[in-house]
Order: C-alpha cells, then sequence, then structure tokens
C-alpha cells in the first residue's frame, strides 16, 4: 500500500511524540496500521509525504543513487537574480558538503496554496517570491539552507511532487491511497 499525505505544518514526520515537543505526529490522522513515513518532512516544512507498509520503497525512492527527483517550492526573501539561480542549478557549498546540481527556477505566478496556519513573518520593505526545486537528494533541511547559502533565506517549504506525482489539490491534513496509475508517476523518474 502507497498512500499520498499533504503534511501540514506543525506535524512531525513520525508517529511518536517527542518529549515536551509542540507538534503534532502522523498518529493524529488516522492512517491505516504499519505504514512508515517514506522520508521525512520537517515539522515547519509542508507538503507531500508519501507513506507505505512495504520494505524496500524507502531506499528505490530516496537513495541519491537513484537520482529520483522531489520538486520544492520555496517562498524566498528577496528576488534571486539569474547568478544566484545557476549557483543552485550547479550545486551550492554547505558546511559539511557540497550539495548536488538541481534545477532551480522562479515561479510566477506564485503557486496557489492553501494559507498557512500560523501564517508566515511578512516584513513591509523586503520582496518575496517562490522557487521551484526540483533535487534528487534530500539532506537534512538542504532546501532552506541552500536557498539561505545564497542569500534568500525561506520563509515557507512546500514539497509538490515526487517523480512525477504531484500534490496537485489534496487538502493539507488529507490522505488518499495511490492508484496504480499515481503509483507508475511516483516511481517515474525525470532527468535533471
Amino acid at each position: 500500500m502507497l498512500l499520498a499525505f499533504h503534511k501540514p505544518y506543525g506535524v512531525l514526520s513520525q508517529f511518536t511524540p517527542e518529549p515536551g515537543s509542540r507538534w503534532r505526529t502522523l498518529a493524529d490522522f488516522n492512517f491505516p496500521p504499519a505504514v512508515y513515513p517514506l522520508g521525512r518532512l520537517d515539522a515547519d516544512s509542508e507538503g507531500l509525504l508519501l507513506l507505505a507498509d512495504e520494505p524496500g520503497l524507502n531506499a528505490r525512492l530516496l537513495d541519491p543513487v537513484h537520482s529520483h527527483p522531489r520538486e520544492y517550492w520555496a517562498q524566498v526573501e528577496n528576488i534571486p537574480s539569474p547568478a544566484a539561480l545557476a549557483q543552485l542549478d550547479r550545486g551550492v557549498r554547505l558546511a559539511d558538503y557540497t550539495t548536488r546540481s538541481c534545477r532551480a527556477r522562479l515561479l510566477d505566478p506564485a503557486p496557489a496554496l492553501p494559507p498557512r496556519d500560523p501564517p508566515i513573518r511578512v516584513r513591509k520593505n523586503i520582496p518575496d517570491c517562490w522557487l521551484a526545486l526540483e533535487l534528487t537528494e534530500g539532506k537534512n533541511r538542504q532546501v532552506r539552507r541552500m536557498t539561505a547559502a545564497v542569500g534568500h533565506p525561506t520563509l515557507r517549504l512546500v514539497r509538490a511532487r515526487i517523480g512525477r506525482f504531484a500534490l496537485a489539490d489534496l487538502a493539507p491534513g488529507t490522505w488518499h491511497e495511490l492508484d496504480a496509475a499515481q503509483r507508475a508517476a511516483v516511481f517515474a523518474a525525470r532527468p535533471i
């Protein structure tokens, strides 16, 4: 069984609470027994999270050796220059490693997303915009670290697609089991 879940802001990508944490967990969403998340999204990130009860899917989707694409939409401070986008494309040197090359582009118009609860912080004198970043690796807080490294801190982060399967109209906090065509879309790779 393979499930698609629109993880809202403020939910941990795990079923057990962390002691003293203010965040909710996946246990709050009535998933079938024995499913586990394929990868994770931080509590302050939103979007497409897959869950399964099949062994081996985690490695198939997440191991960078398979170069399986995932697209993120990042609302960032200021408007990145073509040079900043090119730097993201080439890979960014972070403190402990250099990211793989990716595909980064401005999203114009901005994606139609439900409002976040709580809303992001807004600065009157600093514009913001949306970027799409397609990655084939998923290090800890990687998108946030990449955008900050090129001078554009992330304000809101949404995983929009895995393989060719998009979040589409799945409402925050809801999930559904994937049919055969949707499952094939998850595992379909698109070269970067």
